[in-house]
């Protein structure tokens, strides 16, 4: 089972737009999933998609409001708040599912509605 920390140290990763730390979450070959997007396979191209989207907004703020986990996968849904580049600020709600091997995620999902974020 994975604590209050590790959940917290994961979301601080993504809002400190910090993708080395985010990666280290992440097994060799994890399979990163955001939103409709194709999955982006293994840790190179995994952050090359990470750091693409950091760049895309200027911040994002998450505040998880419930966790799940069994022997190999959890799941948590929330809210996240996005800054765009023009300043203003858009929240929709998120659920992220992970399949782990070990300690560390081999799959990564991410179910969320982009549409307000890029919209004019």
């Amino acid at each position: 089972m994975h604590n209050q920390d590790w959940w917290k140290s994961l979301f601080a990763s993504i809002d400190g737009k910090d993708t080395a730390a985010f990666l280290d979450f992440l097994t060799d070959d994890a399979e990163f999933r955001f939103a409709n997007s194709p999955p982006a396979m293994g840790r190179e191209a995994i952050g090359a998609a990470v750091s693409g989207f950091f760049g895309a907004i200027a911040a994002s703020r998450h505040l998880v409001h419930r966790t799940w986990e069994d022997a190999d996968s959890a799941a948590c849904h929330g809210d996240v708040t996005y800054t765009r580049l023009d300043g203003r600020q858009i929240t929709v709600p998120f659920v992220n599912v992970f399949y782990f091997r070990g300690e560390k995620i081999a799959r990564y999902l991410i179910h969320i509605d982009l549409a307000p974020l890029f919209a004019p």
